[in-house]
């Protein structure tokens, strides 16, 4: 069967079980609609938080990133897989004794001010509408590709599938649904990685065939990390196995997103959320060991995936003849995530370091001599012909390979589970943001239960449409708009929270002060470097990593105005006192 046969099997079959969990689970009261009952076991509640944040930036961008930018990419492992042990270590156990919903309703409580909510409530939404975008366009993207649909037709698909599970069953839907998509995921990015790593290195460990030698070809004998060096300087690239140099990274930038990544991680709200699914202290603590090793199945496998898609698309495509390139190109090149220029005429696909043109392709509509798509954009000076999208390396890397079509089918479908498990815990938190902590907590305190559920799903519905516009007008691949939202949760909620729950100094005053000024420069610096064209002025920090600036000033913020100011009330610091005790607590409850 076809490649697009097979797609609508595998994914059609995946998104009937997503569906079918989400309506089995569906809700009648806000406390499943928020932390699913707070009744979830600890190994499913691991599975959905490895679901949950493992998103399209883990499956399809992360990976692609590394195979172009070898071990720089590596920033993005460090950062999310660190990230994840600050939280299950400083964060998630003592908010879960906490025992509140939500981010915001932790922050209201623990600087007992509505003012504080407000703040944590904005930023919780900027959070998530940015990280949320990122799920938007990685699904498109699957779409674009394997059910031959443009861009924006995709976003579209995926935004009204989002709804319709996320809407239905709320936390406790979603949680069920991500112990599916986990499992979908894992084993659609696992099974092409065994499948390559034996055809190139004949090792059916990934992890070992990346360090491993190239079996057979013109580089038989030689170690593939070694091989890789060699094409990518003789093609005038940076070594792929090389840290910093002419054209890379600055030490002080990877720095800074590694940084901004891991404390990112250990504020995203959404993330956080899936701890108060829990009965237990003990079962937060629980979930968070098991999250971490369904995490690195994932992680460890990336680099190898990364590194086999960069060798095989170069051995493949470079000095090719584009009449006679392989299928898996021409595929591709019709959603315009992959393009080449004839610059000299001599219809061989070149691809050398350099842009190939100013900005991403635009196809006019009409076909050159040798049937290649005429682009708009202006060809750039560099001899390079070739333009490939990052996001695009993990999903043709099983057709680059000459994977069966099953296998091709199985990888998209595991694009989308990863991007709609993560983007449902996302509207998720949008929605209880607002329908929880503005509507019910500041607004409205007597609004009956049936009124918030019903103001929970319409603005899941309003923060859908928000997000499938930034998927169809994204700032940047899947995992740099990511990023971004990384940047803006290390800047405001990662020092409040430590802060809240080791500090009883740190007041009212000084949390507000700090997440205004935390957040408020670090969207300045984005907004200035990623929209309004300004070079990045602070020591070369690219906007990725501007997060860990933002951290700093938050905490330094905080202190000096805390310290300047009253300290919290006493039952205030008793609570905090209260909650570092490791006992533990019974099933959060809605105050």
């Amino acid at each position: 069967m076809s490649i697009l046969t097979w797609t609508y099997i595998i994914v059609g079959a995946t998104f009937g079980l997503y569906i079918y969990i989400a309506w089995a689970s569906r809700v009648k009261d806000t406390k499943g609609f928020y932390v699913a009952g707070g009744g979830v076991p600890p190994l499913a509640n691991g599975m959905a938080t490895g679901a949950d944040w493992m998103s399209a930036a883990s499956f399809i961008s992360m990976a692609g990133i590394i195979s172009f930018s070898g071990f720089q990419g590596s920033v993005y492992l460090m950062g999310w897989t660190g990230g994840y042990v600050l939280l299950a270590l400083l964060l998630a156990p003592y908010l879960r004794k906490f025992g509140k919903f939500t981010v915001p309703d932790f922050v209201g409580d623990r600087y007992y001010s509505q003012t504080a909510r407000v703040v944590a409530l904005v930023c919780a939404i900027f959070i998530s509408l940015t990280y949320v975008a990122g799920q938007m366009r990685g699904v498109g993207i699957v779409f674009s590709r394997f059910l031959e649909v443009d861009v924006n037709t995709g976003v579209v698909i995926g935004m009204l599938i989002v709804f319709l599970y996320a809407g239905l069953g709320g936390m406790k839907g979603i949680t069920w649904t991500q112990v599916a998509q986990y499992v979908v995921l894992i084993v659609a990015f696992t099974i092409p990685a065994v499948a390559i790593s034996m055809k190139i290195t004949g090792n059916p460990i990934p992890q070992l065939g990346f360090g491993g030698t190239i079996e057979g070809g013109t580089h038989g004998g030689k170690f593939l990390l070694e091989t890789l060096d060699a094409i990518n300087q003789d093609l005038g690239f940076a070594a792929y196995t090389s840290a910093y140099g002419p054209g890379q990274k600055s030490m002080i930038d990877v720095l800074c997103i590694t940084l901004a990544l891991m404390v990112g991680t250990a504020g995203l709200p959404h993330v956080i959320v899936r701890f108060y699914t829990v009965p237990t202290v003990r079962a937060a603590r629980l979930s968070a060991g098991y999250a971490l090793l369904f995490i690195a199945l994932l992680y460890t496998t990336a680099p190898a995936v990364a590194g086999f898609a960069r060798y095989n698309m170069i051995d493949t495509l470079n000095g090719k003849a584009y009449l006679s390139a392989p299928q898996w190109f021409k595929d591709w090149e019709r959603t315009g995530l992959i393009a080449w220029l004839d610059k000299n005429g001599d219809g061989l696909i070149q691809y050398r370091a350099g842009q190939a043109f100013q900005g991403k392709p635009v196809f006019t509509g009409k076909t050159g001599p040798l049937g290649e798509p005429v682009l708009r954009n202006e060809p750039t000076k560099t001899a390079n012909e070739l333009y490939v999208d990052n996001d695009i390396m993990v999903l043709a890397n099983p057709q680059i390979a000459s994977l069966p079509n099953w296998v091709v089918a199985l990888v998209a479908a595991g694009g989308l589970a990863a991007a709609l498990s993560t983007a449902s815990g996302l509207l998720l938190v949008i929605a209880s943001s607002i329908s929880h902590d503005l509507y019910y907590r500041i607004i409205n305190r007597k609004a009956p239960e049936k009124q918030r559920l019903m103001l929970g799903r319409v603005m899941i519905a309003l923060a859908v449409l928000v997000a499938g516009y930034f998927g169809i007008n994204p700032p940047g691949f899947v995992a740099q708009v990511v990023a971004l939202a990384f940047g803006l949760a290390a800047s405001s909620f990662f020092p409040i929270l430590v802060l809240g729950i080791f500090s009883k100094r740190v007041n009212r005053q000084g949390a507000i002060a700090g997440m205004v000024a935390g957040i408020g420069f670090t969207m300045l610096y984005i907004v200035q470097t990623k929209f309004l064209g300004v070079a990045p002025w602070l020591l070369g920090i690219t906007p990725e990593g501007i997060g860990a600036v933002g951290m700093v000033i938050n905490f330094a913020v905080t202190f000096l105005v805390s310290y300047l100011t009253p300290p919290p009330p006493p039952e205030i610091q008793e609570l905090v006192e209260s909650v570092r005790i490791p006992k533990g607590a019974g099933a959060a409850v809605d105050h």
